[in-house]
Order: C-alpha cells, then structure tokens, then sequence
C-alpha cells in the first residue's frame, strides 16, 4: 500500500471516528476529545510547508463543516501544522529530520513521541479553546478544559498510534 493511500485511509478513519464518535463523547463540560490532529502529527517529514499548511486547514474545515464551528478547528489546526515542524526536529533530536520519516512511535521512541504527541496537543487544544472562548472572563475554565482535554485526547491517541504502528507490521 502506498503512503499516499495510507495518509488517505488516515485521514478519512480520523475524521470518522471524530465525528461519529468523540464528537458524541462530551464528558461533562470539561472534556471534549479531539484526535483528527493525529493525521497532521503522522505526516511525512519531508511534506512541503505549503502542503501541510493546506492540508491543516482542509482537516480543520472538514471537522467545522460537521461540528458548525465556523473556522474554529481549521484555524487551530493550521497553528498546529505550523508549528508541527519545529516540535518534529525536538522530538527527532536533529535540526533537519530525515524527509522519509513518518513520526510514529517506532520511529521516534516512545518518549520523543510521547512529547511530541502533548506538545501538538498543547499547542492545538490551547488555540481551539482560547479561540472559542474569546475571552479571559473564564480564562481557570478554559486552561481546565485545555488540559483535560489534553489529557484524554493524550491517551486515545497514544492507543491510536499504537494501532497504526501494529498495522504496520
């Protein structure tokens, strides 16, 4: 299979699973779970900054096209993609990851990707919810709900990752 059709298959089982299940997975007014972010973490290292940009807004307008949010994920999702290849080259340990790289546990060790994964978390959940607040009325609301969100989105993406690199195999 090539990686083309593999990033595709990616793409739509996120989205999917996003929509017709986490999205539906509200715990309380604390936790809202969001792991489509996963399929801009997993792309190749060598993607053009341009494409992954692109590819970042099409992944967060798709989620708002379902959710009626009207910008909120594809803006802080072109955030996460931006900064995505900077926290790659940290976690990769180089300034220049090699462009064949497909981020992953495997390929990162879990400890690099462990923070790999919490910091794209961090940076897309923070633009998400401050982006949707609008204001620093509720700010111990928002940063409670950043992190917990963190944290649950954390941990179904780690058992994702592990499905993808079992698949792999």
């Amino acid at each position: 299979m090539t990686e083309l059709l593999k990033n595709i298959l990616r793409f739509v089982g996120l989205i999917l699973l996003q929509v017709w299940v986490l999205n539906n997975m509200r715990i309380g007014s604390y936790v809202n779970p969001f792991v489509y972010i996963l399929f801009i973490m997993m792309l190749p290292a060598g993607i053009p900054g341009w494409a992954l940009l692109l590819l970042g807004f099409f992944t967060g307008m798709v989620v708002d096209l379902f959710m009626s949010t009207m910008g909120l994920h594809a803006a802080a999702t072109v955030f996460a993609a931006f900064a995505r290849p900077a926290l790659l080259s940290m976690a990769a340990g180089t300034s220049e990851p090699d462009n064949q790289l497909i981020p992953s546990a495997k390929s990162l060790g879990m400890r690099s990707w462990t923070g790999y994964v919490f910091a794209m978390l961090l940076l897309h959940h923070s633009a998400l919810f401050l982006l949707e607040s609008f204001s620093f009325a509720g700010l111990g609301y928002t940063i409670l709900r950043i992190v917990l969100s963190i944290m649950f989105s954390g941990f179904v993406i780690m058992m994702l990752s592990l499905f993808f690199s079992n698949a792999r195999q």
